[in-house]
């Protein structure tokens, strides 16, 4: 595969960007090799700037849900961008976009546009520690929140890759009040809330995860955390930056049937603008300025085209619902199809599915969690991924990251992903 010119772009970058990216993860530091530099994507397919096209399994990492350049999402950028790209005030698609958050999402009674999922979480957190006046809170390790300090101890996702979870400039006091549990570890969470009884403002999940991989929760567990948050009266908080709008209209809190207190958006409600959102409760939202005493503002929250974007987004979903019936169809034969092959091949590797999200894990060991999300050979992740290149599909770059599927995808391009994942295990395999 020829990528002379994204050698050549990543050589360039690193002059002036650290490390040569602006996101980890897109290093391929943890599969090595060059990263690709894309100039374009259309459907199911990506192209880099050698004029190579790949099926694409990342798809913006979730929220090229209907797949790239769709114009019900274009048409709206298209629009919006002629009556100027940021006003700084108030705007009327705001309000369509939190009505709509608000009835597909049951638990959010009022809702707070920001532009990013990290920007979300962090202000999250600081609205439970403010309507509880407790400091402490758990976070489940593996499970990645994005770049906020109290987020960055045992993450998952680019944190692991680079080899950093416990990340410099995170002080020993925020270390302090963030309390680790393993994933599915439902006696984990009560040790912890009896040894910190009455300061544990909140509890924050991935209720899926996808910054280990996809991992599952298992009996109840979701279930069991809404009980210990009621009896404490601790805020539980449902990350679905990744799963909200992709798994279900009402995201996984309505696949599981568990009511968060607060829940974190992100991704999908942009349709692949940079925004994130933060709502739940109204008596726990009232608390954020100017109606409360909880800071947070943002000159670019509620930017008018990414909520023509995120509005057109949104809508397709809530009319469409065959939408999650078709992506779950294909999801099931994909991995149907590369199970599969493991069978063939006669190897032990794992395969997670839920709905559109879909990963192998390169562990004979069943993945419940963290830990066990780290039994993967990841130096056979990295030669899988290569391969993979090399048969014109595009992964994430970490075997710790959920692979992303979108409506575009044909039955075509499924067989076609099987058959690379055959082909490049057997070269792996050797």
């Amino acid at each position: 595969m020829n990528n002379k010119q994204s050698k050549s772009l990543f050589d360039k970058a690193q002059h002036t960007i650290p490390g040569g990216v602006n996101s980890p993860v897109r290093a391929f530091k943890s599969v090595g090799g060059t990263p690709l530099f894309i100039k374009s994507a259309q459907g199911a397919y990506i192209t880099d700037e050698d004029d190579n096209s790949f099926i694409e399994l990342i798809n913006s990492w979730g929220p090229m849900i209907l797949g790239h350049a769709h114009p019900v999402i274009t048409s709206a950028v298209q629009e919006a961008v002629n009556n100027s790209l940021s006003f700084g005030a108030p705007t009327a698609k705001e309000i369509d976009i939190a009505e709509l958050i608000c009835e597909m999402v049951p638990s959010i009674e009022k809702v707070r546009m920001v532009n990013s999922g990290t920007e979300a979480t962090m202000s999250a957190i600081r609205v439970a520690r403010g309507y509880t006046s407790r400091n402490k809170i758990i976070k489940i390790e593996g499970c990645y929140h994005g770049h906020g300090d109290s987020f960055l101890i045992a993450a998952g996702s680019g944190a692991v890759t680079m080899g950093v979870p416990n990340s410099p400039g995170v002080t020993d006091g925020t270390a302090k009040d963030t309390l680790l549990a393993p994933y599915n570890n439902v006696e984990a969470i009560q040790t912890l809330v009896a040894e910190n009884k009455g300061e544990i403002a909140a509890l924050i999940i991935e209720p899926v995860p996808g910054n280990m991989g996809l991992v599952l929760p298992k009996d109840n567990y979701l279930q069991k955390l809404r009980e210990i948050c009621d009896a404490e009266g601790i805020v539980l908080i449902f990350d679905e930056v990744m799963t909200g709008f992709r798994l279900a209209k009402g995201g996984a809190q309505e696949v599981f049937g568990v009511t968060p207190d607060m829940t974190t958006l992100g991704k999908i409600i942009g349709g692949g603008m940079p925004v994130g959102a933060y709502g739940g409760k109204a008596e726990i939202m009232n608390f954020v300025a100017p109606a409360g005493p909880v800071y947070q503002a943002g000159t670019l929250s509620g930017n008018p085209v990414a909520m023509a974007a995120g509005l057109n987004m949104l809508t397709y979903l809530n009319e469409h619902p065959e939408v999650y019936t078709e992506l779950a169809t294909k999801g099931e034969k994909l991995a149907e199809g590369i199970q599969a092959v493991l069978k063939e091949l006669n190897l032990p590797y794992q395969v997670t599915l839920l709905g559109s999200m879909i990963c192998i894990f390169f562990t004979e060991n069943e993945v419940d969690n963290f830990a066990d999300a780290q039994t993967t050979n990841t130096e056979k992740f990295g030669k899988f991924f290569h391969q993979m290149l090399e048969n014109g599909v595009y992964l994430p770059p970490s075997q710790y990251e959920s692979w992303f599927m979108s409506l575009a995808l044909t039955d075509e391009n499924i067989q076609q992903i099987i058959a690379a994942v055959k082909s490049s295990l057997i070269a792996v395999e050797g």
